[in-house]
C-alpha cells in the first residue's frame, strides 16, 4: 500500500508555480485604449448638430403652443404602433 504518491505532489506544485507567477504579471502597466477624433470630424459633428437644433427647436415651439392652447391631440394608432414592439 502506497500512502504518498510522488506524482500527485508534482501536480499540486505546478498549480502553485502558476499562482506565484501571476502577481509579477499584474505589476506590469497595461496600456489604456485611446481614441483621437480629427478636427474635420469635430467640425462635421458641430455642423450636423447645428442644423438639427434649428428644426428641433421650431418643432418644440410648435408643440408647446399647441399644448398650451389645448389643441394638441395624440394619434392613438401611431402611439399603439410605437408601444407594440416593447410589449412583445
Amino acid at each position: 500500500m502506497k500512502i504518498n504518491e510522488t506524482q500527485r505532489l508534482g501536480a499540486i506544485n505546478n498549480y502553485r508555480r502558476n499562482n506565484e507567477q501571476r502577481p509579477e504579471q499584474m505589476n506590469k502597466k497595461q496600456k489604456k485604449d485611446e481614441i483621437q477624433i480629427s478636427a474635420e470630424a469635430k467640425e462635421l459633428l458641430t455642423q450636423q448638430t447645428q442644423g438639427n437644433d434649428a428644426a428641433r427647436e421650431a418643432k418644440l415651439q410648435e408643440l408647446k403652443q399647441s399644448v398650451s392652447a389645448g389643441t394638441y391631440r395624440v394619434d392613438a394608432g401611431k402611439l399603439a404602433e410605437r408601444i407594440l414592439p416593447f410589449l412583445k
